[in-house]
């Protein structure tokens, strides 16, 4: 290693996230690793309310470890992003959000264990702070490799990571510019598959990631549109990087079960009409796209029901369908032979002619293998016998 290529550069998109951007940086400089084999790279994009003083504050507190440029506010974290890679010199980047925080020893761990695994990507484990929220799937065990069939790969696609610097490079990784919110899914998702080894670290608390008191980060603010447009945008880096199958289907299952509904959830009957017919438009060009019969399959009920209704622009009935859950909750099941379906209030009604398999919850319980073939009164009769037989070797006589 030489003077110009520390081991990690942490790359930070800083644009009016005081107070906690003293938290983030106090939690840089702390860190065991040491200034010697890290730098930090900061990004301030048209700050206005004390964060580009707060940024000269630490880094004359600590010459030589970080490095600031500031540009005119860009509306979102790409392009300071993007600029602050480019910038980067050390063999590994790890990217943090300019109002969350690393526990004291998360790059030393990350960088060591990255070298002895030859990892390209490293996700340590998250937690939240201030009540975020961070799905824990895949942070289960620390394991040297994973991918996206055998693990929850396909619910980690924030940039939250490590990632071995020449991939990037070799790649032409970038975060697409006219990405509002959620450019670092699609560049996360380039950089995944073509990975050569994806490890995970959940033996420690690397990542704090933080929820705004006032609930302003940039992702909770984001808008329906926006959201699509960045979703789709990661269903088109997965069209290039992968084959018709179970990789694909595995991202998409993602997306289609649990991101595309959550926009057709309550906060989507206080958007005005010509927005909601709008939003509908678009979920309905993104699952003609990318959303197979297999996949639509795979989807929860209470999603699929909601995509299928957008996809048919039944505005009404999906309005109806969102505030009577609301009310009700979930939707009680009715058996009909060995399946059992969601009464939804739009279930069987014949105006709509909505398809008794969009209601389908799976197979009921009950009898199987060939119980399922003799009748409930033969099976008594010969439980019976059995018992006789068991009782007196040999013997058959009348059951009681």
């Amino acid at each position: 290693m030489t003077e110009h290529e520390p081991d990690v550069s942490v790359v930070i998109a800083v644009h009016d996230t005081m107070p906690y951007l003293t938290d983030c940086l106090t939690s840089l400089v702390e860190q065991t690793i040491g200034e010697a084999r890290m730098e930090v790279v900061a990004v301030d994009d048209g700050s206005s309310d004390g964060s580009t003083e707060e940024l000269a504050r630490f880094a004359a507190a600590h010459p030589g470890l970080l490095r600031t440029v500031r540009q005119p506010a860009s509306g979102g974290p790409a392009k300071p992003t993007n600029r602050g890679t480019d910038l980067a010199r050390g063999r590994y980047l790890m990217y943090l959000g300019a109002d969350d925080w690393l526990g004291s020893e998360a790059l030393e761990r990350m960088v060591d264990t990255a070298d002895r695994w030859q990892s390209d990507v490293l996700i340590p484990k998250l937690v939240g702070e201030n009540g975020r929220v961070v799905p824990q799937g895949i942070f289960e065990r620390t394991v040297e490799q994973v991918g996206f069939t055998d693990s929850a790969l396909a619910w980690a696609l924030a940039d939250t990571k490590m990632f071995r610097r020449s991939l990037v490079l070799s790649h032409g990784l970038r975060r697409r510019e006219d990405l509002p919110v959620c450019s670092d899914q699609p560049f996360t998702l380039g950089a995944l598959l073509n990975a050569r080894k994806v490890s995970v670290l959940a033996d420690y608390d690397y990542y704090h990631l933080v929820l705004r008191q006032d609930r302003s980060n940039v992702t909770h603010r984001a808008g329906p549109i926006d959201r699509l447009r960045a979703m789709d945008a990661v269903q088109e880096v997965l069209e290039r990087g992968t084959r018709p199958g179970p990789v694909r289907d595995a991202v998409r299952e993602r997306y289609f079960s649990w991101d595309v509904p959550q926009l057709l959830q309550e906060q989507f009957l206080a958007e005005p009409p010509a927005m909601q017919r709008r939003i509908l438009g678009e979920i309905g060009r993104l699952l003609d796209r990318h959303c197979s019969p297999g996949v639509f399959g795979a989807v929860p009920v209470p999603a699929r029901l909601r995509l299928a209704l957008a996809r048919r622009g039944e505005l009404a009935t999906l309005c109806e369908l969102i505030d009577w859950e609301r009310q009700h909750g979930p939707a009680p099941v009715e058996r009909r032979g060995d399946r059992l379906y969601a009464r939804y209030p739009m279930y069987r009604d014949r105006r709509l002619g909505l398809p008794d398999t969009l209601f389908d919850t799976g197979r009921a319980p009950g009898p199987t293998g060939w119980r399922r073939l003799v009748p409930a009164p033969v099976r008594r009769v010969l439980r019976r016998t059995r018992r006789v037989l068991r009782g007196r070797p040999g013997t058959l006589r009348a059951a009681p």
